[in-house]
């Protein structure tokens, strides 16, 4: 079964949806804003790793050397990285936390870092 992601065209918010049968014509409901003016966007492909690998990847000093714990930014971040890592949904009151977060970082021309 495919998991489509689209992007809300009112706020931003990128949404997944199970598709259980692809015959049916489904319109896409922001899951944010509730607005149905979404586009679907490419996304990425999902490995399942085990236990073991996800481990030895929160393992590896390199990955996590740029956090401040006294920075709510920076903390909010790395909750999101670790839930991914994971295989855990941090819910949207950290995605938005991070979002904000970026905006503000971008707003104020600090320089981004890459998303692994």
């Amino acid at each position: 079964m495919p998991i489509y992601e689209y992007r809300c065209e009112e706020c931003g918010k990128i949404s997944e949806f199970l598709v259980i049968r692809t015959d049916e014509a489904s319109i896409p409901q922001c899951k944010r804003c509730k607005s149905k003016k979404m586009s679907r966007v490419l996304s990425r492909v999902r490995v399942i790793r085990s236990e073991e690998s996800r481990m030895e990847s929160l393992a590896d000093p390199s990955r996590w050397g740029g956090i401040d714990e006294k920075d709510p930014k920076s903390m909010a971040k790395w909750m999101k990285k670790m839930g991914k890592e994971m295989g855990e949904d941090m819910g949207e009151d950290v995605d938005q936390m991070v979002d904000e977060a970026m905006e503000e970082e971008r707003a104020s021309g600090s320089p981004e870092e890459t998303e692994d």
